[in-house]
């Protein structure tokens, strides 16, 4: 006996009718008995039909509650009331001004951010992508509560680790192929070697970390035919909106009594990276400063920025600054103090993205 609670498949369409039916066949002549559910059932793909004729929207993408939620309590933002969940998300639809919005929840990591960014671009119309959330800081110019707008972004954590023994001059394992390179450089743990004196040689079997670029799949390439990126540029429509931003006013205290040294600021940067490690560590920080120049270190950016970029959808990511990514105070990290004046800015830097986002978009398309 076969049951399917493919629930409306005679109404279905295309892609979807013939994925349920042939989920059914397979399952019933292998198993003789099978159950079978359809993700999309009918009421959840006419729910995601109705929103979509009220596009395009603008799709924001947000690492964490705490960081969703000073959103959410904005008077800058109205939410309506469609909410759709789908695979663990939660998509709230909304409008900054007169801009349609999706506001999205990823969780921490690249990974969740991939997945979260790719189900917002596969199920409704979005026109574009702006990720915000706060971030450490690499740079040693910008300071904590300022918001960082980079131009562009990488994943910092896809490696060849190379064997001990080896070196620069060495080639690494399927280099040949083309499935890794030497080009982007190397981390070579000894030149972190303490309680060691200037004069005495030095090792580390943990050898060399060769950074890589990412393989990705464009939607206008041919399937299945790789190409290569590692610095991901955001759109250069967007980032030029973004540089009227500078003089925006930001918060600087927590309350009466604790403020920050600076006066928060908005600053466009060159770079940002993204690897799902918390970076807490001085020494580090210093180094991917000093060798690829990069400003915000987060979580999740790259990874929304690598979906973007292969689907062809103009994206952004503001990110404010929480910490000093281990450069700060050996005794803490500031995130503990100052997590709420980041979030806050964040968010108010993104309200006003969003309205000259929309004014822009007006002048555009007369």
């Amino acid at each position: 006996m076969f049951h399917s609670s493919c629930s409306g498949w005679v109404k279905m369409e295309g892609a979807s009718r013939v994925l349920c039916l042939f989920l059914a066949a397979f399952l019933w002549f292998n198993a003789q008995h099978a159950f079978v559910s359809c993700a999309l059932t009918f009421e959840l793909q006419s729910k995601i039909a109705k929103a979509n004729q009220e596009g395009p929207y603008l799709g924001l993408i947000i690492p964490n509650s705490f960081e969703l939620d000073p959103l959410l309590q904005n008077p800058g933002y109205t939410a309506s009331d469609t909410i759709i969940d789908f695979a663990g998300r939660r998509f709230r639809f909304g409008a900054i001004g007169d801009k349609p919005v999706i506001l999205v929840m990823t969780g921490l990591s690249v990974i969740n951010a991939a997945i979260t960014t790719q189900l917002l671009l596969s199920l409704f119309t979005v026109e574009g992508v702006v990720h915000y959330g706060i971030a450490g800081n690499a740079n040693p110019s910008l300071h904590i509560g300022d918001v960082a707008i980079p131009q562009y972004w990488a994943h910092l954590a896809l490696w060849s680790w190379q064997r001990y023994g080896l070196g620069p001059d060495d080639t690494l394992p399927l280099e040949d192929n083309g499935d890794y390179t030497r080009e982007l450089g190397h981390l070579n743990s000894a030149n972190f070697t303490s309680n060691v004196t200037a004069d005495s040689p030095f090792d580390n079997q943990l050898n060399n970390i060769w950074y890589q670029p990412e393989e990705i799949f464009p939607i206008d390439g041919v399937p299945e035919v790789r190409q290569h990126v590692f610095w991901v540029p955001v759109d250069s429509k967007y980032y030029h909106i973004a540089k009227k931003l500078k003089d925006l006013e930001l918060e600087s205290c927590i309350n009466s009594t604790t403020c920050l040294t600076t006066t928060p600021k908005v600053e466009l940067v060159n770079r940002g990276i993204s690897q799902s490690i918390y970076l807490d560590n001085a020494a580090y920080r210093s180094f991917i400063y000093n060798k690829f120049e990069v400003s915000p270190v987060d979580m999740e950016s790259a990874s929304v920025a690598l979906i973007c970029h292969q689907q062809r959808v103009p994206f952004i990511a503001i990110r404010a600054l929480s910490d000093l990514a281990g450069g700060g105070s050996a005794e803490s990290n500031e995130a503990d103090t100052f997590l709420s004046i980041a979030t806050t800015n964040s968010v108010t830097v993104v309200i006003e993205f969003v309205k000259l986002l929309s004014l822009h978009s007006k002048w555009w398309s007369m």
